[in-house]
């Protein structure tokens, strides 16, 4: 599933170059120039992030996340301010932000803290995948047992894990370091060229190799599952 961004903020220049960088990571964005907006559209529609300004016109960022935590809205919110004191960020956390950073930033520093609150809500929400098939192959995870065609298909164990962890994300670009740590806990004699050989290896045994059309790559970015 595509992660939903919703942008509140009221620097149009900054509005369009985080929706470009947004977009450009594969997430839908909804852009909302004001405090009441950005209200409105977090109480009406589901997001996976909200990505609020503290200054805002109407009504600042500080009192959209008390309202929006008050209403029982659970999205994880980043706060982006130029305010640097501490007790700012205080107040945000304390109000009910996930996470605060403080301008100017780094771009790829922002996308890395919105890809670990995506991990923390999907954490939160994921439910343990039993069985999951696609075109002719059959998988049950809880018994460590894989068929294509009706015919058994031996998977080494790791193979099988990095499987789960494709299937249970499916749809979401996985970076090669998220699947060393998730798969492989970055043991240190693991490189991600680890990672490329066993897509391949799986390629081999449940997809096309020289056309994938499940397991697929994200050139400079990752792998993604598509069922």
């Amino acid at each position: 599933m595509i992660a939903q961004i919703l942008l509140v903020e009221d620097e149009p220049g900054l509005v369009l170059t985080l929706t470009d960088l947004f977009r450009g990571e594969g997430y839908e964005v909804e852009t909302a120039l004001d405090g009441e907006t950005g209200l409105r559209r977090a109480l009406t529609r589901q997001h996976s992030v909200i990505v609020l300004d503290v200054m805002l016109p109407q009504k600042n960022g500080f009192e959209v996340c008390r309202e929006l935590r008050q209403a029982g809205v659970d999205t994880a919110i980043l706060m982006l301010t130029a305010k640097t004191l501490v007790g700012d960020r205080v107040t945000g956390l304390r109000l009910g932000a996930d996470d605060y950073l403080a301008k100017p930033f780094d771009s790829s520093e922002l996308l890395a803290r919105i890809e670990a609150l995506l991990r923390r809500v999907e954490k939160r929400s994921r439910v343990p995948v039993k069985s999951f098939a696609f075109d002719d192959v059959e998988i049950d995870f809880e018994r460590a047992e894989v068929s294509r065609a009706g015919h058994k298909v031996a998977l080494a164990a790791k193979e099988l894990q990095l499987l789960e962890y494709l299937v249970l994300h499916r749809d979401r670009v996985l970076p090669r370091e998220e699947i060393l740590q998730q798969v492989w806990q970055y043991d240190s004699e693991v490189s991600s060229r680890t990672v490329d050989v066993h897509v391949a290896w799986l390629r081999q045994k449940l997809d096309n190799p020289q056309s994938p059309r499940r397991i697929q790559t994200v050139r400079g970015k990752g792998y993604k599952f598509t069922p």
